[in-house]
């Protein structure tokens, strides 16, 4: 029966989860497999990889053929790289001492290329944020100036306002005695013309009496 290590899609929809499983070949991706040896969640950063060293060499040595994206993974843990050494081993071209040496330096070198990488992400995130933070300070520093000038230019409006009120209310104060002042010459008028006619009446009488 041939086997293949491949993944086995999991997770919710946007958020894959594998599981990383051995599988019949004629098997559907998602199906029926034989053991689960690993998981990969590609959301986080760096991906998190996690597998059962042995079991999947196990199935590598029993002759399991892995797909690509599987491959990859297994590389990245450096079971492909083991697998490599122990055929070296079978073929007698260096001892399972020197074997296990080559790998430890391997293992170290990929530990600390790993622990770069997180670290070099960890400076990076420190960066965003702290920028990320500058930026709204500077969008709340804008907000209050601008508050502040509204505010300002609010009272200056009002206080306009209350000292244009007391000369409006002079300026009517004023045309009100004017009119008042202006009334009684208006009523005197026609008693300065009527008194010529009053004066006239007793000629107008002596010539009716002549």
């Amino acid at each position: 029966m041939p086997v293949k290590l491949r993944l086995q899609r999991h997770g919710k929809k946007g958020k894959p989860f594998y599981w990383l499983v051995a599988a019949d070949s004629r098997s559907k991706r998602d199906g029926r497999y034989l053991e689960k040896i690993g998981t990969y969640n590609p959301n986080t950063n760096p991906a998190a990889v996690n597998i059962d060293n042995d079991r999947a060499l196990n199935w590598l040595e029993k002759g399991a053929q892995p797909t690509d994206t599987a491959r990859t993974l297994l590389s990245y843990r450096g079971i492909m790289y083991k697998h490599h050494l122990n055929g070296g081993v079978r073929k007698g071209a260096f001892t399972q001492e020197d074997a296990d040496k080559k790998f430890e330096i391997w293992l170290k070198e990929k530990t600390a290329k790993i622990q770069s990488k997180e670290e070099g992400l960890s400076k990076d995130q420190a960066k965003a944020k702290a920028k990320r933070l500058e930026n709204e300070k500077a969008t709340s520093d804008k907000r209050l100036a601008d508050a502040a000038t509204a505010e300002a230019e609010a009272e200056a409006a009002a206080k306009k306002a209350v000292e244009e009120t007391p000369a409006a209310e002079e300026t009517s104060a004023t045309e009100e005695a004017s009119a008042a002042e202006g009334a009684p010459a208006t009523e005197e008028a026609p008693a300065t013309e009527e008194a010529p006619a009053a004066e006239e009446a007793p000629d107008s009488q002596d010539e009716v009496k002549k």
